[in-house]
């Protein structure tokens, strides 16, 4: 879903024939924003969740009706057409025969949420015909689902081109040079489904597919939509475009894309909620131990800064340097449970030690991290990163902060890079 939704908003900007058709330009300015494709993805994904996996035609479809009507009534100003407007705040609306790209920009989830490519069209196709029933737009809507589905499962560039083609008849043949002299700002399936597939199948990575979309220009949040879907299901989306993006996502929306992506990516929500958003520090983490740019290393300071101004919390393992718990079992403790000490507790941060001998501040970023230790004390505190970040600059005995040090996943950061993280500590 952060796919479509990110590739609205970046292409926001430039729609109507507002862009210069260039691959050179900001992905996030104060011009860009959502629009009624970020809102109808929502809907139609939030019908989808709610009627189930199993659900058949009368109930998806009652789903999608009533999703897209609540979504559209709730933001009317997101830029949708005159007849779909009227079609969302009508008591009964029916399908007018629409074959408009809409029925495409929306299906993002349906890509996700099934088994089989079979049952993915099925239910594409459902959600385009509750509006847009023409051939034409329940079309559109298939082929994005069918190219996501594929896309995620492994299924190469070239087998996707050729499944498109064969079973939805669009012409992939011209290249995005071919295109982008006579391309304009359109609204139909037919003249928008082969050239937001053709913008993924030139790219490289997610951002590269969405700087084909405004190098041929036209309808450039839809096209971002559509094309950004595909992408994001194969090649993944970077952590930094997603914290970039979440300053234009409204918080409903984005509840929906935490709840899609919990059923979707059920191995984000192992851990518990207080440290749920740490993924996004495992993410950007990863990206630097793949490649360590300058890049990915901003993407992680950015990453942690972001967590720090949510007050997110860390595993801080801690040193019981008087003994004063050392008479408790703290592993037949129960939350709820209360105990009594008759001393004086003196906690220390633990330290991890790398292989010369240097020590570092540990933060663990979840429990399954934390079991990754080969040993602890068993005293371990929810600490802020804040406080963490703080220490590991402001300590003469360590060198810095080890990410997750015992997990495959770890990384360390040297306080002259800390700094950056929490710069008005360094100027104190």
């Amino acid at each position: 879903m952060y796919g479509a939704i990110i590739g609205d908003i970046i292409g926001s900007r430039f729609e109507f024939d507002r862009g210069r058709k260039t691959r050179k330009f900001e992905l996030f300015t104060n011009e860009c924003d959502f629009t009624d494709d970020t809102i109808m993805t929502a809907a139609v994904a939030e019908a989808l969740m709610d009627a189930g996996p199993d659900a058949d035609e009368k109930t998806i479809k009652g789903a999608v009706i009533r999703s897209m009507k609540k979504w559209g009534q709730k933001y009317p100003n997101a830029g949708y057409g005159a007849r779909f407007i009227s079609w969302v705040l009508t008591d009964d609306p029916k399908p007018y025969g629409s074959y408009g790209n809409g029925s495409g920009m929306r299906v993002s989830s349906a890509g996700w949420l099934y088994d089989s490519i079979e049952r993915t069209r099925e239910v594409a196709r459902w959600t385009a015909e509750v509006s847009h029933n023409h051939p034409e737009g329940v079309k559109g809507a298939e082929s994005v689902a069918a190219a996501i589905y594929m896309a995620r499962n492994g299924s190469s560039k070239d087998e996707i081109k050729a499944y498109i083609e064969n079973e939805f008849g669009y012409d992939l043949s011209r290249t995005l040079e071919e295109i982008r002299p006579t391309y304009h700002h359109v609204e139909d399936c037919m003249h928008t489904m082969p050239e937001a597939f053709t913008c993924f199948l030139e790219s490289e990575s997610y951002e590269d597919c969405i700087r084909n979309v405004m190098f041929i220009g036209g309808d450039t949040d839809t096209l971002g939509a559509i094309a950004g879907a595909v992408a994001e299901a194969f090649w993944g989306l970077p952590i930094g475009i997603i914290i970039q993006a979440k300053d234009f996502i409204p918080d409903d929306v984005e509840k929906v894309v935490e709840r899609f992506n919990g059923i979707v990516h059920p191995s984000l929500k192992d851990e518990s909620d207080r440290f749920d958003d740490n993924k996004y520090i495992k993410m950007a983490v990863r990206r630097c131990r793949e490649d360590r740019t300058p890049e990915n290393l901003m993407t992680l300071i950015a990453v942690l800064q972001k967590r720090i101004g949510e007050d997110g919390e860390v595993i801080m393992p801690m040193i019981d340097v008087n003994g004063a718990m050392s008479s408790i079992n703290l592993n037949e403790l129960s939350i709820g449970d209360t105990f009594q000490v008759t001393e004086e507790v003196r906690l220390r941060m633990e330290t991890v030690v790398d292989g010369d001998g240097n020590e570092w501040f540990p933060l663990f970023t979840s429990e399954e991290e934390l079991n990754n230790a080969p040993s602890s004390t068993g005293v371990t505190i929810n600490t802020p990163i804040r406080e963490i970040i703080r220490n590991g600059m402001n300590s003469e005995r360590v060198l810095g902060v080890a990410i997750d040090p015992f997990g495959k996943d770890r990384f360390s950061i040297p306080k002259e890079i800390l700094k950056f993280i929490l710069p008005e500590e360094g100027e104190e």
